[in-house]
């Protein structure tokens, strides 16, 4: 059976925009890797008749009801009632569940009294399966009633996103006999239409397995998707599929299932035995930020110098004064020189070096913003991109930070540095 969900988002704070739902995009990506479709997310405030009406209106359309959110102890949340009132089931007390929230509490704060209002969160519909949650307080559940399976997850992104991986993946595979695996294709280099364009013809003769492109900032990527009575059978029906479209789009693609371009090139780094500095103007600290938020990144990242003004490219990566007065900062010498330097003074075998426009100010007519220069310098020869990223600030910054990855993931794996891996 194919199922299809929708998702319920509860909180008057999320139609107010005070937050983004980004609950709804988790569980989606999560529900997609199952195979399980969702034609709609609604977000409804802390009203328990627009809840009623909401889920009213969903349970006619979908097989899996998902809720996020309204879980916690306070007045407002009221998730769970509501749901239980919709589908007839009385709220049973989980003794277990509370004495957990008491060590909880006593854990994080101890010597102080609990509220005893904590322990609404304790009560759950009668029959489901429960959640448990290791991440906060609220647990979640499951149960099936009226042809229907809902489920109710917290609404802290960082609770909702564990919870659906750990409790309500398994959940969900236990629906079915058959078993759905993923793999997620990272292209960097093409754009969305460029991939579908090539793609168009596969993707369309496709029923299982399906492959699906989902852009992203600067990057693209394609999700393959095989169900089949067991792994194995899953994995040698996707296996022709991944090496036509490996065929099709070369090398840009940098990965399949990784993390990121980031955790792809820190990766290279670390089984090359290869360290790297960077240089940074335009993007601030972006690229360094990018790299050290991945654990184990000190064993190839060594530091780096955000060069925002030029006498910092001057004092300290040594770029020529001169230079900067003659070409301007963002040039391609410039970036050239910084990458140099940062290598040379931190003693790495990389240098990346970055300048440019990223407005909404500073550009000319000869130099329009997104105009920007990335660099990439090793013991041998220094690599430029001279760059259009066009006149969004946000993307501009990331995009140079994506050319910087590329370009050292092109080198550590002998394909040209300046060649088609540019996306401008």
């Amino acid at each position: 059976m194919a199922y299809c969900a929708e998702i319920i988002g509860v909180g008057t704070e999320l139609l107010l925009g005070n937050t983004v739902n980004t609950d709804a995009r988790d569980v989606s990506e999560g529900l997609s890797a199952l195979g399980i479709n969702v034609y709609y997310h609604t977000v409804v405030g802390d009203n328990p008749d627009r809840l009623r009406q909401a889920v009213e209106i969903a349970r006619g359309r979908a097989d899996i009801l998902i809720t996020t959110g309204g879980l916690g102890p306070t007045f407002d949340d009221l998730t769970k009632e509501t749901l239980a009132q919709c589908f007839g089931k009385e709220l049973i007390y989980h003794e277990e569940i509370g004495t957990e929230i008491r060590a909880y509490f006593e854990k994080r704060l101890p010597g102080q009294k609990m509220p005893e209002n904590n322990l609404r969160q304790a009560y759950l519909p009668e029959g489901c399966t429960v959640f448990q949650n290791d991440w906060g307080t609220a647990p979640g559940c499951a149960f099936f009633a009226e042809d229907k399976h809902v489920l109710m997850l917290p609404g802290p992104p960082r609770e909702c996103r564990e919870m659906f991986n750990h409790c309500a993946v398994p959940y969900l595979k236990g629906l079915s006999d058959a078993e759905i695996l993923s793999h997620n294709i990272h292209i960097f280099g093409m754009g969305e239409s460029a991939v579908e364009d090539k793609l168009r013809g596969l993707m369309e003769g496709l029923t299982n397995p399906t492959l699906a492109p989902y852009a992203k900032t600067g990057e693209v990527m394609l999700r393959l998707t095989a169900k089949a009575e067991s792994g194995e059978a899953a994995e040698a029906q996707m296996a022709p599929v991944l090496d036509q479209v490996r065929a099709v789009l070369g090398d840009v693609i940098y990965g399949v299932d990784t993390d990121s371009l980031e955790a792809t090139v820190l990766g290279l780094l670390l089984d090359a035995g290869k360290t790297i500095a960077v240089a940074e103007s335009c993007t601030g600290g972006l690229l360094t930020k990018r790299l050290t938020d991945i654990p184990g990144a000190s064993g190839a990242f060594l530091g780096g110098v955000i060069a925002y003004a030029n006498q910092v490219k001057t004092d300290l990566l040594g770029v020529d004064e001169a230079l900067i007065e003659q070409l301007g900062a963002v040039s391609d010498p410039v970036a050239r020189s910084m990458a140099q330097g940062v290598r040379i003074r931190l003693g790495t075998d990389f240098g990346i070096g970055i300048t440019g426009v990223a407005g909404p100010g500073g550009g000319t007519e000869e130099k329009p913003v997104g105009t920007v220069y990335v660099a990439m310098a090793t013991a041998d020869q220094t690599y430029v991109r001279s760059l259009r990223l066009g006149n969004d600030r946000s993307r501009i910054r990331v995009m140079a930070a994506h050319h910087a990855l590329d370009m050292v993931r092109r080198y550590l794996t002998g394909l040209p540095v300046e060649g088609s891996g540019q996306m401008r």
